[in-house]
C-alpha cells in the first residue's frame, strides 16, 4: 500500500512543460534515452517506430516493430512435462528506415555531444506527428537550423513519412544527408556496437535476444529514388519487404547516390549549401508483411504504397492524419476542466491507444502496443478487460477488429483445451500466432480466467454496439466454446449443500499460484456460463435461424445448456464470516501476511528479488484480484462487501503491476476512498510518462493507459453497463470543476458533463439513448440535454487506511494468531 493522497507533479516541467495538445521536451537526457523513446514513438497499430534519433546516436534501444511479425524458436525446459509449452514466439525488430544522418562539413549531428543552441520535440496528439527543432553550432563555429518529422499513417497502415529540413543559418557549407533502410535484427548497430548497453540485468518482462540470424535476406533492387529490401524469418517463415522513396527539393546544388545490399540500403544526397537557402527531403516508406506470401510479391506491394504517394506527395498524407485524428478526439477525447497537467497526460494516453489499435486490423493489440518488444510483443488478457470497453464506447469498428483476432486463433485455442484434458477452448495466456508460449505454467497456463475474460470483453463489445450480426457469426462461438470449458474443468462437491468448484487456477494476482476456487476465477467463470446460455436461449426466442445455425456449426445440445445454469447457480462464491470479506481462493486466509510497510522501496518488484516460492507462502499481491472481480462483476457483490475487500486487501497490495492502480482507483472512488481514488489514478496516469514502474524503456504499457480511461469514465464519472444498462453515480473528485466525455451507443453519441452540481447529457448522434443516474431511469434525446442535480458525489471516507504491523496481527475464527512478518533480505540467512 503506498501513501492515499499525491498533488505532486511527477513530471520535470523545465523539461516537459504542460501542453494539453503535445507532450514536448525542451532539452534531452542521455541517461533517459529508453523512457524517451518509448514515450514519444508513434504507430498506428500495424507499424511502430521508437523515437531514436534520424542520426541514428545515441539510442538505448533501436526499434522499428510490425504487429505480429514474429520468429519462433524452441522452448528448452529444465524439465519436460506434457502439455507445456513447447514453441515461444519473439516480436522481431524490423529494419530500420528512421535513419537520415546528418553531416555539415564532414562533422556528424550528434545530440549527446554537439553544441546546441536551441532544442525542441514534441508529439502533437492532433496531427500525430513527431518534430524535432534544432539549432546546432558545428564545431567551426556555424550555426545550422535543423526540422525533422516523423509520422506513422493512421490511414495508409503500412506507410510511414519522414522529413528532414537543413538551413544553413551562419555561412555556407558542404552539407550530407545519409538516408538508409538498415537491418539491425542480430543486435548490434551500423557500428557493431551493442544495441542495448546501457547495463540492464535480470527482468522477465523483456524480450528474449536471438542467438542466431533471424532475417534471411531474400532480395533487394533501387532505382534513382527509391531502394528495396526483402527478408524471410528463419524459423516462422514470415516474411517481410520495406521500401523507401525520396525526393529533394533546394536552390542549392546537390548530387544522389543509392545503393543496396543484402542488408542495408543507402540514399546520399551531397549538397552545396549556401547560407539561408533550406535544403528539404522527403522519405516515404512501406513496409509489407506476411505469413509466408513470398518477398517479391511483398516488393510490388511496397511500390504500389510508395507509388500513391509519389503521386499524391508527403503534405497529403500529413492532412489526412489531421482528419484521421480530428474524428478521433470527436469521439474519444475526455476533458478535465482547469486541470492543464493532467489534461496532457490523459490524452496522452488516450493517444496511446490509438497507436497501438487503429490499424491493429484484426492482429490484436499487444502489451506494449507497438512501441517496445517488452513482453516478445505477446497479446496477453491486457487487450480485452482494459482497451476493448474504451474501443467498445468509443471505435467500435476497432473493437469489432480486436476480437476477430480472438476468433481467428479459436480452432488453436480448441487444440489447446484437448492438450489439457478439457472440452471447448482454452485460449493462451501468451501468444502471437495463437500456440501457447508461456513457458512457467503457475503463472501462465493456469491463468484459465483468461477464456472468461475474452468472453467479457465479447459481450461488453454487443451491449454497447448492438452488433448482433458479430455475435450470432462469431461471438456465440467464444461463448459457447469458453463455457464448455468452465463445465469441463469444475467439478461437483457434495457436502452440507451441492457446489461447482474449480481448482488449481491461478488467478490476476501472479504472487498466488495453482489454487482452488480462485474468487476472480469463478466469478469470471460464473459470468461466462451464465452469458453463453443468455446469449443462445435470446437467440433461439428472437433469432431462430441463427440459433439453429449456431446449434449445427457448434453441435451444441440442449443439456449443456441446462448444465452451463446449473453450473453457474451452483458456483463456490469463498466468503469468510469472520473477517467479512471474500478470501482470493480458499486458502488465502491461511497464509502468513506480509507487512509491506518494513519491505525496503528497493526490493519492489517483489518478482525480482524474491524466489516465487517465497512469495507464494504470503498474503501479498502482485496486483488487485478480488478488488477487480468487485469492479467487473460490481452487481453480485453489495457495497458493503466491495468496501470491506478493498480495506483489507489495499494493504497488502504492492502494485508491482501496472494493471493494478487504475482498478484500485475505480473501485475507492465507488466505496468512498476519494483520496485514494485520485491517488491511485494518478499512479495509473503517470505509468509510462514518469516511468513509475522503471521499464517504460521496454514499451507504452497499453492496458494501464486503457485502464485511465477506465478510471475516468467508470470511477469517476461513476459509469456502470451491467447486462448492457448504463447507469451513472458520479464520484468526481472535489478539486476538479468538470468532466467530459463522449459515449458511442448502439449507433448513437452521447456527450457526458459531469460537474460537481450536476450530469448532464447530450445526444449529438442517432437515436434516443436509456440510461439511469443513482436508480432514476432518464432517456436523451435530440430535443434537449437531460440535467440530472447531484447531491454530492458519495460517501467521504478517511484519506488513509492506516494497518499498522500490530493491527496486521489479526485472531482467526478458530482462535489461531495470523501475525504480519517480512522477508529481510539484509538478513544473514540470505
Amino acid at each position: 500500500m503506498k501513501a492515499a493522497t499525491s498533488d505532486h507533479d511527477p513530471l520535470d516541467r523545465n523539461r516537459f512543460p504542460a501542453d494539453p495538445w503535445r507532450l514536448v521536451e525542451r532539452f534531452p537526457k542521455a541517461r533517459e534515452l529508453g523512457v524517451s523513446e518509448t514515450i514519444f514513438a508513434v504507430g498506428n497499430g500495424y507499424l511502430g517506430m521508437r523515437a531514436n534519433p534520424p542520426e541514428g546516436r545515441d539510442a538505448h534501444t533501436h526499434g522499428t516493430f510490425i504487429n505480429g511479425f514474429h520468429e519462433t524458436w524452441p522452448i528448452h525446459h529444465a524439465e519436460k512435462a506434457f502439455g507445456f509449452a513447447t514453441t515461444g514466439q519473439t516480436l522481431v525488430n524490423a529494419p530500420d528506415a528512421k535513419l537520415m544522418k546528418l553531416y555539415v562539413d564532414d562533422e556528424p549531428l550528434l545530440l549527446a555531444v554537439d553544441d546546441l543552441e536551441s532544442y525542441e520535440r514534441s508529439i502533437d496528439f492532433r496531427d500525430g506527428v513527431l518534430r524535432r527543432d534544432v539549432i546546432w553550432r558545428t564545431p567551426s563555429g556555424k550555426r545550422v537550423s535543423v526540422q525533422t518529422t516523423r509520422m506513422v499513417s493512421f490511414t495508409q497502415r503500412h506507410l510511414a513519412i519522414f522529413t528532414i529540413m537543413v538551413t544553413m543559418l551562419d555561412g555556407d557549407a558542404p552539407i550530407v544527408v545519409s538516408s538508409q533502410i538498415l537491418n539491425r535484427q542480430d543486435g548490434f548497430d551500423e557500428y557493431h556496437a551493442k544495441d542495448e548497453a546501457m547495463g540492464e540485468g535480470f527482468d522477465p518482462r523483456k524480450s528474449t535476444h536471438f542467438t542466431s540470424r533471424v532475417l534471411e535476406p531474400q532480395g533487394h533492387w533501387n532505382s534513382e529514388r527509391r531502394m528495396i529490401l526483402g527478408y524471410r524469418c528463419a524459423s516462422s517463415r514470415m516474411t517481410l519487404a520495406v521500401g523507401a522513396d525520396h525526393r529533394i527539393i533546394t536552390d542549392n546544388d546537390y548530387e544522389e547516390l543509392i545503393e543496396t545490399t543484402p542488408d542495408l540500403g543507402k540514399k546520399v544526397f551531397r549538397i552545396d549549401a549556401k547560407q539561408g537557402q533550406p535544403v528539404f527531403i522527403t522519405k516515404a516508406v512501406a513496409y509489407h508483411t506476411s505469413r509466408g506470401v513470398p518477398v517479391r510479391e511483398l516488393f510490388d506491394r511496397c511500390r504500389r504504397t510508395l507509388d500513391r504517394v509519389r503521386a499524391d506527395g508527403v503534405q497529403h498524407y500529413h492532412e489526412e492524419q489531421a482528419l484521421w485524428l480530428d474524428d478521433y478526439w470527436k469521439r474519444c477525447d475526455v476533458e478535465i476542466d482547469g486541470e492543464p497537467e493532467l489534461q496532457q497526460a490523459v490524452r496522452w494516453n488516450l493517444f496511446q491507444l490509438a497507436q497501438a489499435s487503429a490499424r491493429a486490423d484484426q492482429l490484436g493489440v499487444p502489451a506494449k502496443g507497438v512501441t517496445g518488444s517488452g513482453y516478445e510483443g505477446h497479446y496477453f488478457w491486457d487487450s480485452e478487460i482494459y482497451v476493448v470497453p474504451f474501443l467498445a464506447y468509443t471505435s467500435p469498428t476497432t473493437a469489432r477488429n480486436v476480437l476477430r483476432f480472438r476468433v481467428n486463433m479459436l480452432d488453436a485455442a480448441r487444440r489447446r483445451a484437448r492438450e489439457l484434458a478439457t472440452r471447448g477452448a482454452l485460449f493462451p495466456w501468451r501468444t502471437i500466432n495463437g500456440e501457447e508460449a508461456s513457458a512457467y505454467y503457475a503463472a501462465g497456463t493456469a491463468q484459465y480466467h483468461i477464456d472468461a475474460d475474452i468472453a467479457y470483453a465479447v459481450s461488453r463489445y454487443v451491449d454497447a454496439s448492438g452488433d448482433q450480426n458479430f455475435l450470432e457469426r462469431d461471438g456465440v462461438a467464444i461463448l459457447v466454446e469458453t463455457a464448455r470449458m468452465w463445465a469441463d474443468l469444475g467439478f461437483w462437491h457434495e457436502n452440507s449443500e451441492r457446489t461447482f468448484n474449480i481448482h488449481g487456477v491461478t488467478g490476476p494476482d501472479e504472487y498466488t499460484t495453482v489454487v482452488n476456487n480462485n474468487l476472480f476465477t469463478n466469478v469470471m467463470a460464473r459470468f461466462n456460463l451464465e452469458r453463453a446460455a443468455a446469449a443462445l436461449r435470446d437467440m433461439e426466442r428472437n433469432h431462430p435461424e441463427s440459433y439453429q445455425r449456431a446449434v449445427a456449426r457448434l453441435e451444441i445440445q440442449e443439456a449443456e445448456i441446462d448444465e452451463w445454469e446449473n453450473c453457474a447457480a451452483h458456483m463456490t462464491i469463498p466468503f469468510d464470516e469472520h473477517f467479512g470479506i471474500h478470501p482470493q481462493d480458499q486458502h488465502f486466509l491461511e497464509r502468513e501476511l506480509w507487512d509491506l510497510s518494513t519491505t525496503p522501496p528497493e526490493q519492489f518488484p517483489l518478482l525480482l528479488h524474491y524466489h516465487p516460492l517465497v512469495i507464494y507462502r504470503f498474503q501479498v499481491l502482485k496486483q488487485a484480484d478480488v478488488v477487480l472481480a468487485m469492479f467487473l462483476q460490481g452487481d453480485r457483490f453489495t457495497l458493503e462487501e466491495k468496501r470491506a475487500n478493498f480495506e483489507y486487501y489495499d494493504p497488502i497490495t504492492t502494485g508491482d503491476s501496472t494493471l493494478s492502480a487504475v482498478v484500485q482507483a475505480i473501485v475507492a472512488a465507488e466505496v468512498g476512498h476519494h483520496g485514494m481514488a485520485e491517488y491511485y489514478f494518478r499512479q495509473g496516469l503517470y505509468v509510462d510518462l514518469a516511468d513509475l514502474h522503471r521499464n517504460t524503456s521496454d514499451g507504452v504499457h497499453i492496458a494501464s493507459a486503457g485502464g485511465v480511461w477506465n478510471a475516468l469514465v467508470y470511477g469517476f464519472a461513476g459509469m456502470r453497463d451491467y447486462s448492457g444498462r448504463l447507469s451513472f453515480d458520479p464520484r468526481l473528485p472535489d478539486s476538479w470543476n468538470k468532466l467530459t466525455f463522449r459515449l458511442s451507443v448502439r449507433g448513437s453519441r452521447v456527450r457526458i458533463d459531469v460537474e460537481q452540481a450536476a450530469i448532464t447529457f447530450t445526444l449529438e448522434e442517432g437515436e434516443e439513448v436509456p440510461f439511469s443516474v443513482r436508480g432514476t431511469p432518464y432517456t436523451v434525446t435530440s430535443d434537449e440535454p437531460v440535467r440530472v442535480p447531484l447531491d454530492g458525489h458519495g460517501p467521504r471516507l478517511a484519506y488513509r487506511i492506516e494497518r499498522s504491523p500490530a493491527a496486521l496481527s489479526t485472531r482467526r475464527e478458530d482462535g489461531s494468531i495470523m501475525t504480519a512478518g517480512n522477508v529481510d533480505l539484509a538478513s544473514p540467512h540470505f
